[in-house]
């Protein structure tokens, strides 16, 4: 027997269990049906393998780097303080800004999965691949998934697209990404979105970002990047030794 074919012994597998309540009788969920429905989001928010024990509780900070250290614990709590607060009526979403190795994923999908625990719904998507997927569900050949992959962008409960602006800048990408954003902003539906690209606008001495050849508004264009501000919280990472190489 499997453990979701374990019978509840509390409420028998019905998921509702009696009380009492001020001398009368009466029912309410039971906490294995919260468990189910938990579980249920885990399975549908498609969390990549490698990030699949990622949590905000075993995000790693560098133990020989004060000032990295520093840094990185006022990006947790910020982070923390975004799931604690969420759905903020200002800012119902999250923009992570830093370079490649900061620990952006990490957070981002920690707390998408805190915000699961706590009764919502969400689906992670690689940038890259989600464009991709798009494109591909204009062919009359290509899968049922490919087709629904741009609605599912747009009508998530909470969607978290990781590595904003990786794809190869074109005017059909452009207009795709603002169309999501846009359309994510108008619905007041929260995005949670990591990205590698530098913008001043979000930290006016740079701190924390490379010089790179292109910044977030030059790459998904100035509309998307407005309505990007207009609802996301922006955290920008410190500069800081590589997350990956000081996990392994």
């Amino acid at each position: 027997m499997t453990a979701a074919e374990v019978i509840c012994p509390i409420c028998d597998g019905t998921g509702w269990k009696r009380v009492e309540k001020h001398g009368l009788s009466a029912v309410e969920r039971c906490s294995c049906a919260n468990e189910a429905i938990a579980e249920a989001a885990f399975e549908s928010a498609n969390i990549p393998l490698n990030y699949d024990r990622a949590s905000l509780d075993n995000f790693e900070m560098p133990r020989d780097n004060p000032t990295a250290r520093s840094g990185l614990g006022r990006v947790l709590m910020q982070v923390r303080s975004f799931v604690r607060e969420f759905p903020s009526e200002k800012h119902p979403g999250l923009l992570l800004i830093g370079d490649p190795g900061t620990g952006k994923t990490h957070l981002a999908v920690g707390a998408l999965k805190a915000l699961l625990l706590k009764g919502h719904r969400g689906t992670f998507f690689d940038y890259q691949n989600l464009l991709d997927r798009i494109r591909s569900g204009y062919d009359p050949a290509s899968g049922a998934s490919d087709k629904e992959a741009y609605r599912s962008a747009l009508e998530a409960d909470i969607l978290l697209l990781d590595d904003l602006g990786s794809h190869r800048v074109t005017e059909w990408v452009e207009d795709t990404v603002t169309s999501i954003i846009t359309y994510r902003c108008n619905n007041r539906k929260p995005l949670i979105a990591t990205t590698n690209l530098p913008d001043v606008a979000a930290n006016g001495n740079s701190e924390g970002l490379s010089s790179y050849k292109k910044s977030l508004p030059e790459v998904i264009g100035l509309r998307a990047r407005s309505r990007l501000y207009e609802m996301c919280r922006v955290v920008v990472m410190p500069s800081v030794e590589d997350y990956r190489l000081r996990n392994q």
